[in-house]
């Protein structure tokens, strides 16, 4: 049988093939958020935009059943083997910086430990450092410090032993603020390295 998922937005699926026919599944992703997916054959179409809810198709020949929604009991026995599949969802850590520095904050010089037990727990070889900056001055100023903040963490966890190779840097500069601003003002929370542990 030839059928088509598509994925309108964000949100996570599981789907089971039997004899009896598919049976898909949307469930919210691990911010709890909840996309959409439309499931198609030759038959017939149907969309899937509320949690847990769920449409069969029986067959060649038949179209996505109407969608209806389903027991969360019912989804982890049906779907038991999908989900354990999944991979573990990323950790991910927001780090502040003074002003005009690559210098943390003392409540983000806190979260390092945590951090390198994330790092150890997983046996992570794959970590983002990605630096920010506020609006404040000359953008290609900002994508340098950005890019300085970013590489501050990377010495910091290499000191720590994190294998350099599995540390991957970037800089965003002013381009991705955790809250907009208007050009030249500051702002505390767009100051900032976000790591995130896989």
């Amino acid at each position: 049988m030839r059928m088509f998922i598509s994925l309108v937005l964000l949100g996570m699926f599981a789907v089971a093939v039997g004899c009896s026919g598919t049976q898909v599944v949307l469930l919210p992703d691990p911010d709890g958020e909840v996309g959409a997916l439309q499931v198609s054959n030759s038959v017939g179409s149907q969309v899937l935009d509320d949690a847990q809810e769920g449409t069969k198709v029986s067959g060649r020949d038949s179209e996505p059943s109407t969608p209806s929604a389903w027991d969360m009991d019912d989804i982890r026995s049906k779907f038991e083997e999908a989900i354990a599949a999944q991979p573990a969802v990323p950790a991910k850590f927001l780090l502040y910086f003074l002003h005009d520095s690559d210098v943390l904050t003392g409540v983000s010089e806190e979260l390092l430990p945590d951090i390198l037990n994330e790092v150890q727990a997983r046996n992570s070889m794959d970590i983002s450092i990605n630096g920010h900056s506020d609006r404040m001055g000359d953008e290609t100023y900002n994508i340098d410090l950005s890019l300085r903040r970013a590489r501050a963490i990377f010495n910091l966890l290499l000191d720590e032993g994190v294998i350099e190779d599995h540390m991957d840097v970037t800089s965003h500069g002013e381009g991705n603020p955790l809250i907009p601003t208007a050009d030249n003002v500051s702002e505390p929370k767009n100051r900032r390295v976000e790591v995130i542990v896989r």
